[in-house]
């Protein structure tokens, strides 16, 4: 099945624009979990059995798996969700940007090594970068446009003075990625939720890419303003938190706190719709 394909059905089964981001943070485990990387995979197979049925995706960030040597894990992790939520899209949250055959040994990496359903990218060395994973006709690329971080504004909100109407440069990649660059036809692209005037003017752009949209939660976006800036019936948004969901108790009872702080934002995305 294609990534959109998988996109869709996730979203109706579940009735969620809602995905979890896993970024285990050794000091912020629960309890006797707590600074221990062997214990990463069972946290976060935890979350997935606890939310799995209440999402559109899955999230897992590469850097803190990576960081503390535990890519083995995460290994273990994208089987674990692929026997659990075998309809639940995996976004594998990477943000590499390399040419060439360093391209292709990532794209391999985030596909035939880990199994991903999609990845996320830096597009910003050109389509050269990205035209490796397109090459992987069924999988989705998410390419970074304009992110919720303060600093994004550094180069992301230039204006491009040798193109006509000087856009802006993240107007400029929307238009790309809706048009020449989306050569497979899974193309989506990454804004942040502390932006709502940015995600309408990039859905605007490109009326029905999917859009990641991290940032609502714990970075203080607002999830009603970002489901009116970017859902519609043919428009699909995945709405990304992480640290409120994982870290919503520091108990034995994590998962289940975690369960419910899924709920809570799953349920408020799906009201929003009709705000």
């Amino acid at each position: 099945m294609k990534f959109l394909d998988q996109l869709q059905s996730a979203q109706s089964r579940h009735q969620s624009m809602l995905c979890v981001g896993l970024d285990p943070d050794l000091a912020k485990l629960p309890g006797n979990m707590q600074g221990k990387p062997e214990a990463i995979f069972d946290f976060c197979a935890a979350i997935v059995d606890a939310t799995h049925d209440l999402v559109m995706a899955f999230k897992p960030q590469i850097a803190y798996f990576a960081g503390c040597g535990a890519e083995s894990q995460l290994e273990r992790l994208m089987q674990h969700m692929k026997k659990v939520a075998p309809h639940v899209p995996i976004i594998l949250d990477a943000k590499r940007g390399d040419i060439g055959a360093t391209a292709q040994q990532y794209a391999k990496e985030a596909f035939d090594r880990y199994g991903a359903d999609a990845v996320t990218l830096s597009p910003f060395m050109g389509f050269d970068t990205i035209e490796p994973y397109l090459a992987y006709p069924d999988k989705g690329v998410f390419l970074l446009c304009r992110t919720s971080n303060p600093g994004g504004s550094d180069l992301q909100a230039r204006r491009l003075a040798d193109i006509e109407g000087q856009p802006m440069l993240y107007e400029h990649l929307a238009q790309l990625a809706n048009g020449p660059w989306n050569t497979n036809g899974q193309l989506g692209l990454v804004v942040g939720a502390t932006f709502p005037q940015e995600i309408e003017r990039v859905r605007q752009l490109a009326p029905h890419l999917p859009l990641l949209i991290p940032g609502v939660g714990a970075q203080g976006g607002d999830a009603k303003a970002t489901v009116k800036a970017g859902w519609g019936p043919n428009s699909p948004i995945i709405v990304n938190s992480s640290r409120a969901i994982l870290y919503a108790s520091s108990g034995a009872d994590f998962a289940e706190k975690a369960r419910a702080a899924a709920l809570e934002v799953r349920e408020l995305l799906e009201a929003s719709k009709s705000v």
